[in-house]
């Protein structure tokens, strides 16, 4: 609509030019406009003057002036001769008018008709104060302020408002606040805040008192349009001006901090509205209900709604859903349903809100069965279960390991034509995968990338869980899927695929990864810098760790305290656990809390290298740290106090242990059996499994070794059977230790069949021996003079490429020295200089034992036999002979004067 006012500067009460005006109305407003804030209120109070219609007003001001009417203003010369007089005659007429707005507003309706004629402000604004002088005009001035301000072509707030301000006193009108009051409301119609903001300064500063109900449609309007810092402001300055609000000012605050996600300041608006006095409504309550659920902190919820009820007021549907929905984030299952009866009780139905809420309740406590009853109860009563009910479902069925069902409901959730979401692939495929459902994980997965809705999350779902599980090369092949597909990796993408290449302990291909990261843009965090350091600890490469972890804060990445104790851990484990304890100090001067785990591998790793005294230190210092120990640390220092043979001390600390509140686990309890076991204190060890057992805890493969090991080592193999027995009745898997103590001892009762069983099932097991247990068979079959089999234990070292150690071929040459067999004696010697094996004292022990000097004269073939027996010369690591060595000696006198040259 055009406008139908225009300012003119004709007169001497003529309006000042647009432009000055809008200059100083912009300066004027950065000055004295307030600071202003936002409330998310959709409601606007009704205005107090409503006469007639619009319709109505309207056709009165449409209607056609009757010809007496116009005979009465009609003037003898045209109007746009002399247009000051025009307006001169025209502000006359008016006033002539001011007790008749009737009269006025006709005669107003007819000049702005008249051809020629220049529409300017201040008639217009005479026109106004002459209207709202009149209860029953009111109408028919908010009608033409919202022609006015919705015209296209008028001039600016500051111009009417200042004129608005001027004419009162030109014209001795009072300054009406209705005038203001409607100008306000019609820029906040027309959009115009800035508008509707200047309005109400001028009126602050001329001492124009706005109504309640008008401040609210401000603060509304400015909450709508997300200027909540100026609703603040605007709150702020009319409180602090004195002026009362009412519920629905504070209803607006409330929502507007609402919106923002303030709930703190919102229950302060509504405790401050208590504390005034003010009789606070129904909207007040349901929103500070709303604002602490938010939190959530369902007992203020459910004081606030009890009373809410004993005011009076009933909490409606919406509020009953906000608290049970806090109640069930909360976990308190017995509030939420307590809550849902009395929802119903007051005859508001149940909703499929809350229905799923609860669904959700029953899942966070492990109840899935009840979440699934109280699903097919909904779907009876004839509600249609929503996108968000069936993702409640599919995770609490992922969560409590209902695969079978999860897979069901998702698919229950297509047929019925709702599209899953990738939070909805997502957890299905954590719990295919967490449940160890490989097949049907990738199934799931596949079809997620083929229908789109695989994102990022989705593929490093899969890559951690392969990582997770040693399959790398997998992980490494959905990597490349992902960007094929176009997917771009994330952070955490990297993060994950790195940490399946350090645990499978191929650096290079972490550090690979790492590179390209930083090449492409990609900033390393915490993690990132963690795993790596971790990697490299656990593969030997205990200063690149150390350099990774300066090149992180030298980058101003702060450590967290998964990275501290990954450093010190580490340290430990290479054995300069010292360098860890000036660490750890270094690091607690940098704010670290060092926690039981960071004192424990400092303990455990002092334990290790049998500084028991240092480690008791560390303990003390731990104490005095305000660091309580756990059963871990204890179980260091019974480990340290058993193997130092200090085992009364040992079990000095299981009493202080168990005076504390710490009960035993099952590696304290194995620590303390293998003391006794070692002790051969077979009585006390038995007392102790007893009591493990009794206590309810299960014995594992380290336990019952090391109780095998304590009845082997007192030959009484009849009770170390019976325990290999029990062990593979209880399911508990023999390991190869179990099995090189129980052949060992075997062979030792000559026992070689029974042996031989053993290590057959073995071998069925996928069990690979070791250098251990070739070196007890090798005992074993040589001392009963199996040598024919101990060969062949020999060969099959050979086949798999594992060398033998210098007890294995001491062994056998013993054996074959006492069988008399001399030349393949010194050939297995000379095979073993051969493959870079030192010989030891015992080898050169079994040489000189077996010799006699006889043979040198008992042919050819024995006489060189002499000549390879080689004899020590310095330091028993340091011998002289053939194959490498730098002197031999031709034995030509007894084997006594051989042996005393040896051992002289």
């Amino acid at each position: 609509m055009r406008s139908w006012l225009a300012p003119s500067s004709l007169a001497p009460w003529s309006i000042r030019s647009l432009a000055s005006h809008r200059s100083r109305s912009s300066a004027s407003t950065s000055h004295s406009q307030p600071q202003i804030f936002n409330a998310n209120s959709t409601s606007q109070p009704e205005l107090s003057h409503k006469p007639i219609s619009e319709s109505q007003l309207s056709d009165f001001l449409e209607k056609s002036i009757s010809e007496t009417e116009q005979s009465r203003y009609e003037f003898t010369e045209p109007i746009s001769q002399n247009p000051v007089l025009e307006q001169t005659h025209v502000i006359q007429v008016l006033l002539s008018h001011r007790n008749n707005p009737d009269s006025a507003l006709e005669y107003f309706k007819w000049a702005e008709k008249r051809r020629g004629f220049v529409r300017i402000v201040d008639p217009f604004c005479l026109l106004l104060y002459i209207l709202v002088g009149s209860p029953n005009h009111h109408g028919i001035a908010r009608h033409l302020l919202n022609q006015y301000v919705l015209g296209d072509s008028g001039p600016s707030a500051s111009v009417l408002v200042d004129h608005l301000v001027d004419c009162s006193r030109k014209f001795q009108f009072e300054l009406d606040s209705h005038v203001f009051n409607y100008l306000l409301n019609s820029y906040v119609r027309a959009s115009r805040i800035e508008d509707a903001i200047y309005c109400f300064d001028k009126m602050i500063i001329s001492k124009i008192d706005p109504g309640i109900e008008y401040i609210n449609i401000l603060l509304t309007a400015l909450v709508r349009k997300d200027m909540i810092g100026q609703a603040r402001g605007l709150y702020n300055d009319v409180a602090s001006r004195g002026f009362n609000y009412d519920c629905f000012t504070i209803h607006v605050m409330m929502r507007a901090c609402l919106k923002e996600g303030k709930t703190d300041e919102a229950e302060r608006y509504f405790r401050e509205a208590k504390a005034s006095g003010l009789k606070l409504d129904a909207a007040i309550y349901s929103t500070a209900i709303q604002a602490v659920c938010r939190k959530p902190k369902s007992n203020v919820a459910c004081e606030l709604l009890n009373e809410m009820k004993k005011i009076g007021w009933v909490p409606s549907e919406g509020t009953f859903t906000s608290v049970i929905g806090a109640c069930v984030k909360q976990r308190n299952m017995v509030d939420a349903l307590k809550l849902k009866d009395e929802m119903v009780s007051s005859g508001k139905p149940m909703n499929l809100v809350v229905a799923t809420s609860l669904m959700k309740g029953y899942c966070m406590q492990g109840d899935l069965d009840g979440a699934l009853n109280l699903f097919s109860k909904i779907v009876q009563d004839g509600f249609t279960p929503n996108k968000v009910t069936y993702s409640v479902l599919i995770e609490g069925c992922c969560m409590n390991g209902n695969m079978e069902k999860a897979s069901e409901l998702y698919a229950q959730m297509k047929l019925e034509g709702i599209q899953p979401s990738f939070y909805n692939v997502n957890s299905l495929i954590r719990g295919l995968v967490r449940a160890r459902l490989w097949e049907e994980a990738s199934k799931q997965f596949d079809e997620a990338v083929d229908t789109g809705i695989a994102n990022v999350v989705t593929y490093n779902s899969m890559i951690f869980w392969l990582c997770k599980e040693g399959k790398v090369e997998e992980a490494s092949n959905v990597w490349k899927k992902m960007v094929n597909k176009g997917v771009e990796p994330s952070v955490v993408s990297y993060n994950n695929l790195i940490l399946g290449h350090c645990r499978k302990g191929n650096m290079d291909l972490a550090s690979h990864l790492f590179s390209e990261m930083l090449e492409i843009g990609f900033k390393a965090n915490v993690v990132t810098y963690s795993i790596l350091i971790d990697g490299y600890f656990k593969n030997g490469e205990t200063e690149r760790a150390l350099g990774m972890f300066d090149q992180m804060v030298d980058l101003g990445i702060a450590p967290t305290d998964f990275t501290f104790n990954t450093i010190i851990n580490g340290l430990c484990k290479v054995g300069r656990t010292s360098e860890a304890r000036d660490m750890l100090k270094k690091f607690v001067e940098k704010g670290f809390i060092p926690i039981c785990r960071s004192y424990n591998s400092i303990i455990d790793g002092f334990i290790k290298k049998g500084a028991i005294t240092i480690a008791l230190d560390v303990y003390r210092e731990m104490c005095e740290c305000g660091v309580s120990p756990n059963v871990v640390t204890y179980t260091s220092l019974i480990d340290g106090f058993c193997k130092s043979n200090n085992i009364d001390i040992a079990l000095k600390l299981r009493n202080e242990m168990r005076n504390k509140g710490l009960e035993l686990d099952v590696t304290a309890y194995s620590v303390l059996i293998d003391g006794f076991c070692k002790r051969r204190d077979m009585e006390n060890a038995c007392e102790l499994f007893n009591e493990l057992l009794e206590v309810g805890l299960s014995p594992n493969a380290v336990v019952y070794n090391c109780m095998i090991s304590g009845f082997k080592n007192l030959n009484n193999m009849e009770e170390a059977l019976a325990l290999h027995k029990k062990m593979i009745n209880e399911g508990i898997p023999c390991d190869l230790a179990t099995y090189t103590t129980l052949i060992d001892g075997l062979l030792k009762e000559g026992k070689i069949l029974f042996a031989s069983e053993l290590y057959t099932e073995m071998l069925a097991k996928g069990i690979v021996p070791d250098a251990i247990t070739y070196t007890v068979l090798e005992h074993g079959l040589c001392k009963k003079e199996q040598l024919e089999n101990a060969r062949k234990v020999l060969e099959e070292m050979d086949k798999k490429s594992m060398t033998p150690n210098v007890l294995i071929y001491s062994t056998l040459i013993a054996g074959y020295f006492k069988e008399g067999n001399l030349q393949e004696a010194f050939r297995l010697h000379d095979e073993m200089l051969d493959r870079g094996l030192v010989p030891d004292n015992t080898t050169y022990d079994i040489l000189v034992e077996c010799f006699d000097p006889t043979l040198a004269h008992q042919g050819e073939k024995n006489r060189g036999l002499a000549q390879r027996l080689p004899i020590f010369t310095g330091s028993s690591e340091s011998f002289r002979g053939p194959k490498g060595f730098q002197d031999s000696i031709w034995f030509a006198k007894s084997k006594e004067m051989v042996t005393s040259d040896v051992l002289g």
